[in-house]
């Protein structure tokens, strides 16, 4: 066991099954936004949860702003923690972000997976010929400011936005409290990283099976883009739950396991 890595990434393991699942969090997250869902998992499952680097309970010493310039070292952090820890079969849960770090993961290694369950996955949140992210660049352009000059007034506002459940209030200030909780120089950086990135053309390299998990409404990552990503993925399946936000593992979870459950089934 590599003490350090586990150290990093804050990684926790425990379940009665052989077979691991890996949960990833998505931006200004960790771990623990996935205690509704793992529950279902543990007698059949290994879990695995962690927390990436500058996020949660990881190492933020660890965080090095040249390496997380991009999602491929978020990726390359999974493929490690599935090297070392000497995992088979994985079955990878990413939310959000995750989703596409988990994408890029598989194209270097696909061996490593077995399935793949990506929820509010975005190849791109900017609207740009003919694609729809959701977002105009200058949407993504004045968030950016607004997160550079306030970023704990941004996190406020964007907060209940991603949650998209307004009678549900405890977990927008649940993910208020996680995003405040960042050091707000890597929350930034992250959170560039992010918006601005685009992985559309590394999804048809996807080659492990998928499901994709939609919510609607959804205003951080529509049903188009949920549609785009199952469409560019040869081997994936799309669900649409009948939930609003970005969070149903949150807001939904029964959904969400039904969803899983029903995915690794077949």
């Amino acid at each position: 066991m590599n003490n350090e890595l586990i150290k990093r990434n804050n990684i926790k393991i425990y379940g009665k099954g052989s077979q691991p699942i890996v949960f990833a969090h998505g931006y200004g997250c960790d771990q623990n936004m996935w205690r509704f869902i793992t529950p279902a998992f543990e007698k059949d499952y290994q879990i695995i949860l962690f927390d990436h680097v500058g996020s949660g309970k990881s190492d933020a010493n660890a965080y090095d702003f040249e390496k997380y310039s991009s999602l491929k070292g978020y990726a390359n952090d999974l493929v490690e923690i599935c090297t070392e820890l000497n995992l088979q079969r994985v079955i990878f849960v990413g939310h959000s972000v995750s989703s596409m770090i988990g994408a890029l993961a598989d194209v270097e290694r696909p061996e490593l997976f077995e399935k793949l369950i990506f929820i509010g996955p975005s190849p791109s949140y900017i609207n740009e010929n003919g694609y729809f992210g959701g977002f105009s660049k200058e949407d993504i352009d004045e968030l950016i400011e607004t997160l550079e000059s306030n970023y704990l007034g941004w996190s406020s506002f964007i907060t209940p936005v991603i949650i998209g459940n307004p009678e549900k209030p405890e977990y927008s200030e649940e993910l208020r409290n996680s995003f405040c909780s960042m050091n707000p120089e890597i929350a930034k950086h992250f959170a560039k990283v992010t918006f601005l990135g685009d992985n559309r053309e590394d999804l048809p390299k996807v080659s492990t099976p998928a499901l994709i998990i939609q919510c609607h409404p959804d205003v951080i990552a529509p049903v188009q883009v949920g549609e785009f990503v199952h469409n560019q993925m040869p081997l994936s399946k799309y669900e649409l739950l009948d939930t609003p936000g970005h969070c149903p593992h949150l807001t939904a979870p029964e959904q969400v396991i039904d969803s899983i459950q029903t995915y690794l089934k077949n």
